[in-house]
Parts: C-alpha cells; structure tokens; sequence
C-alpha cells in the first residue's frame, strides 16, 4: 500500500455501487461515498456491511461518507454507479469531484455519457440525448477521463448501507481511448485485490478503448429488450421467452438493434437466437426494471431503451419494433407517475 492511499469516491452507494466501494476499501483505498438520506446516515455510523450469498455477513469497511461533493473534494477515481436516468439532473454538483487527472469510472446500465467520444465512425463525437440531454454529463464529467466498468453480476440492499450478493462475481474494465488504459489497469487491480474477479478489455487484442465498448454494448443487446417488456408486462424473464409473440418481439428488437451496432462497428459475435438461449438458462428472473417498477422507483427508460430508435434515426437504421415498445413504456412509466 502507498503512503498517500488513492482517493476513490463513489456515487450512489446502493447495490453495486456499495459492493465497489467496499472492495476499493479492501484494496486500501481511500474511499467516500456520496450518499444522502438514510443511506448517508447509515453509513457514517455503521459503514458499508456486505451479506455473502449465503446470509452471513461478509465484511463491514468503513468509509468517508458525505452528501456534498464540495466536502470531499477532487478524487484520483470517481465511480459513478447511480441508476442512469438520476445522472443529467446531478453531473454539474459532481464538478468538484473531478480534476484534470481524476479518472471517471462509469458502472452504469445502458450506454455511458461517454460512449461515441472516440468511437470512430459516422456517430464520433457526437452526444447521444436519450443518455445526455443538453449535454450536461459531457460538461461535468469530460468523456476523455472515462472509463467504463461492465458488471456481471447481481446484488441488492436489504437496508441502507446493507448490501447483499448475489450471482456472479465479474466485472470487464476498459478505457475509453488507449491513454487511460494504465489507469483501467490500476483500477482493475484494485477490484481484484478487493475480491472481484475482473478481466481487462482487449487483454488479448490489446485495443480496450474498441474491446470496453463491444462489452457493454453486448450486455445491453441482451437487457434492451427483456427489461422493458417485464416493466410492461409484469412478467419474469422465462414467460416472455415463452410466450411466441413476446420472444418473436424479443428477437425483432434485437436484430434493429443489431444493425446499428453493424454501422458503428460493433459485432456482438453471436445471433440473438443465441443470446437469447443465454437468457433462457438463467431461468425466471425478474428484470431490474421489472424490480425498479413494483418498487415504484423510476426507470433507466433512456439508457436501455432509447437510445435504439435515437441512434437509429441517425445512422438510417429503422426500429419500428424499439419504438412501439419505447412508446408503450414510456405511457406506462407516466401514468404510474415513474417518468
């Protein structure tokens, strides 16, 4: 460990969020969350507690928690791992987090603020408003310090400040364009050390910056389609899959989403039917956004589902099928009053 430990702070310490903070704590970082309410208050006076899979308690690691960024000042590594749709509203507040050589790690579902910074191709540069309105994020969290963080497994809270696992263990780091790949690395050994299993994009191609965007966009190509259909259907994984209008919508969305990630190079290196026969093995799961609905939290309508018929406006990719959905979602989102 160094005499000046790395600041790390994270925002949004819910179920992965808390999970990541706890394991730079571990690694020997020096971490602070930014939290507020009961999540603030529990955690400055217990810490963050860890509950293993199998109920027992797994660790407690005890950071700096704040609700001001203000107070904590400029970190070395800012994870952001707040629910997506939260983030346009609160970037400006999380400027004085962020120095010129503090590094942003994005643990986020759907695309990142980020994503098209860097991505050669028709869309380079460009802001994608479904994630960034205004460009807002861009402004307070610069695309060029960012990092991305795919995260392969579940989690949940059980109380403020109490998290407990789930399935799965792994996490990919990647950096947005090759300059920052030595900071992917050191993040990611922190991760380790702190108990995850991560892998590095482009370990063995040795491109992260094009390798950290093919895996998020892979697990996006498997959630842009499950996750809506629950929240508008009430229904676990395994009854859309079952069901042959729902899974032949499920392979229709898929396959529009599959020709825009064709114009922006992406390859998924599979068929939807295959990547849906994955889904299928992971049995009668309820989606996040099923979950975040019956809990009456707001939805990740943008990030997961919007930005389909977004980018495929520009890049001159129909989605008939992502709209009607996309619509549908959003009509149900606001008459429930999660908008």
């Amino acid at each position: 460990m160094s005499a000046t430990p790395v600041k790390t702070a994270v925002v949004g310490a819910g179920a992965i969020g808390g999970l990541i903070a706890a394991a730079a704590a571990r690694a020997g970082h020096a971490v602070s969350v930014l939290a507020r309410g009961k999540t603030l208050d529990a955690i400055r006076a217990d810490g963050i507690r860890v509950i293993g899979g199998d109920g027992n308690e797994a660790g407690v690691s005890t950071v700096r928690a704040s609700d001001a960024a203000t107070e904590l000042g400029v970190q070395d590594f800012v994870v952001v791992a707040l629910k997506a749709q939260v983030l346009p509203s609160i970037a400006a507040s999380l400027a004085p987090l962020v120095g010129p050589h503090t590094v942003i790690v994005a643990a986020m579902n759907g695309l990142p603020w980020w994503f098209l910074h860097g991505l050669a191709g028709p869309l380079s540069g460009q802001s994608i408003e479904a994630v960034d309105p205004g460009g807002a994020v861009c402004a307070a969290l610069p695309p060029a310090q960012a990092i991305g963080c795919v995260v392969h497994l579940s989690s949940s809270t059980d109380a403020p400040g109490v998290i407990r696992r789930g399935r799965g263990n792994r996490m990919i780091i990647g950096a947005s364009h090759a300059a920052l790949d030595p900071a992917a690395q050191r993040f990611a050994t922190a991760l380790r050390d702190g108990g995850f299993d991560v892998d590095i994009a482009g370990d063995s191609k040795g491109n992260s910056a094009a390798d950290i965007r093919t895996e998020i966009w892979v697990k996006l190509w498997g959630n842009m389609n499950m996750n809506p259909l629950s929240a508008l259907t009430g229904s676990t994984a395994d009854v859309l899959l079952d069901d042959p209008f729902t899974h032949a919508l499920v392979l229709r969305m898929m396959e529009e989403a599959d020709a825009i990630g064709g114009k922006l190079g992406l390859a998924t290196g599979m068929s939807a039917p295959d990547r849906v026969a994955v889904t299928r093995q992971l049995g009668g799961f309820r989606t996040s956004m099923l979950q975040d609905f019956e809990a009456g939290r707001a939805l990740e309508i943008g990030p997961i589902l919007g930005v389909f018929p977004e980018l495929g406006g520009k890049l001159g990719v129909p989605t008939p099928f992502c709209d009607a959905v996309l619509g549908l979602l959003r009509q149900r989102a606001a008459n429930s009053g999660l908008a």
